[in-house]
């Protein structure tokens, strides 16, 4: 028969293991994460001149909005980095300032407005293996703004030592 010693130590053991385990391996698998962010928000920085390429590749041939042709984006410096809260997806915000001209026979012709330019926030994502884009764009939303905006589905990633930013990406400021 099994003492009542014995059983005490079993689960004094036990809770050992437990209190090792969560104060040891959990920092160290935290870490690791956070090293394995920084090195993808790196590889976005490595990539970005190719990834704006292939941004405005892919929203040149949309055909929106209806009736215009982007005749030119200019990509802001600062990079807001976000995570789909459901999947996990880790997303590059940036700022875009989009310049449209009237297709002739598109209808828009004779909108005056056709020329003015537009705020607007290019997405880019990691798919797990690298960063592409699908060319989604989101008029009158900055990053940070967007954010908010769809605070449900996306959180801020702090941006790390390593990633060579500063972690502002979660004050809060005018899109």
């Amino acid at each position: 028969m099994v003492s009542i010693l014995s059983v005490v130590v079993i689960i004094l053991g036990i809770v050992t293991g437990l209190i090792i385990t969560v104060s040891v391996i959990r920092p160290l698998q935290v870490a690791r994460k956070a090293r394995k962010i920084a090195e993808i928000q790196r590889d976005f920085r490595r990539q970005r001149e190719q990834l704006e390429a292939k941004f405005i590749d892919e929203v040149s041939v949309s055909g929106k909005p209806r009736g215009l042709r982007w005749s030119d984006v200019a990509f802001d410096d600062d990079i807001v980095f976000a995570r789909n809260r459901k999947t996990g997806d880790l997303r590059a915000l940036v700022a875009i300032e989009v310049c449209f001209e009237a297709i002739e026979g598109g209808g828009m012709e004779e909108v005056e407005a056709v020329s003015n330019v537009r705020a607007a926030t290019a997405e880019f994502f990691y798919d797990g293996a690298r960063w592409c884009t699908r060319g989604r764009v989101f008029f009158n939303l900055g990053p940070k703004g967007l954010i908010r905006y769809l605070h449900a589905d996306l959180e801020s990633v702090e941006c790390g030592p390593a990633s060579g930013m500063s972690s502002q990406a979660t004050e809060s400021s005018a899109p």
